[in-house]
C-alpha cells in the first residue's frame, strides 16, 4: 500500500510535467538545454530567498512575541518576489541569447491523504510556473506590465494560499481555479485560439498530424 501511494503521488505530482517534457522538449537538445538553465535559475532564486529567511530567523529568534506568523508572511513574500526577480533575469539572457542561437540554427487528514493533496498541489505550482512563464516573457517582450504584475499577484496569492491558509482543501480548490484561468491565458497569449484548438481536439490539425508522423 505505501509503494502504492508513493508511485501514485509521484505520477499525479509530476506525470503532466513529464508527458510535456517528453512530447515538447525531450525531442530538441536546443529546449533541453533552456529547461537546465531555467532550472538552475530557479535554484538559485531558492538559494537567495533561503539565505533570506536564514537571517530573518536568527534576527528574530531572540525577540519576544508571537512573530511567527510575521515571519512566514515575510518570508513567502520575499521568496515570491525573488523568483520573479530571477523569472526577468532568465527572460533577459534568453533575449540576448536569441540573435546568437539565430546565427547558429535558425482539517487533519490521513498521511495518505496528505501526500495525495502534496502531490496534487506540486502538480499545480509545476503547471502554474510554466503558464507564468509564458506570460511573464510575452509581456516582457511586447512591453506591456500588466501581464507581468498579474503574475507576480497571482503568485503572491497562490503561495499565500499553500503556506498561509490552514484548510488545505481550500487552497487547493483555489489554486487549481487560478490555474484553469492561468493556463486559457497561457493558451491564447502562446498564439492558440477557439478554432486552432477545436482543430487539435477532433485531430484536423494537418501540421500537427505531419509532426506526429515525422517523429515516429
Amino acid at each position: 500500500m505505501t509503494a502504492a501511494v508513493f508511485f501514485g503521488c509521484a505520477f499525479i505530482a509530476f506525470g503532466p510535467a513529464l508527458a510535456l517534457y517528453i512530447f515538447t522538449i525531450a525531442t530538441d537538445p536546443l529546449r533541453i538545454i533552456f529547461l537546465i538553465v531555467g532550472a538552475f535559475f530557479w535554484l538559485i532564486s531558492l538559494l537567495f530567498s533561503s539565505f533570506v529567511w536564514f537571517v530573518a530567523r536568527a534576527i528574530t529568534d531572540n525577540r519576544d512575541g508571537p512573530i511567527e506568523k510575521y515571519l512566514l508572511i515575510f518570508g513567502v513574500l520575499v521568496s515570491v518576489l525573488i523568483q520573479e526577480m530571477f523569472r526577468f533575469a532568465y527572460y533577459r539572457l534568453l533575449k540576448k541569447a536569441n540573435d546568437g542561437l539565430k546565427t547558429i540554427n535558425p482539517d487533519e487528514p490521513a498521511p495518505s491523504m496528505r501526500l495525495l493533496a502534496y502531490a496534487f498541489m506540486t502538480q499545480v505550482i509545476i503547471l502554474l510556473h510554466m503558464f507564468w512563464g509564458i506570460i511573464f516573457f510575452d509581456g516582457c517582450e511586447k512591453k506591456n506590465w500588466y501581464p507581468l504584475l498579474a503574475v507576480i499577484l497571482t503568485h503572491l496569492l497562490v503561495s499565500a494560499l499553500t503556506f498561509l491558509n490552514p484548510q488545505y482543501e481550500v487552497s487547493l480548490v483555489s489554486a487549481y481555479m487560478i490555474t484553469v484561468l492561468t493556463g486559457i491565458r497561457a493558451f491564447f497569449v502562446a498564439g492558440g485560439s477557439r478554432r486552432s484548438l477545436k482543430r487539435y481536439l477532433l485531430c484536423q490539425d494537418k501540421n500537427f498530424l505531419l509532426y506526429s508522423q515525422r517523429s515516429r
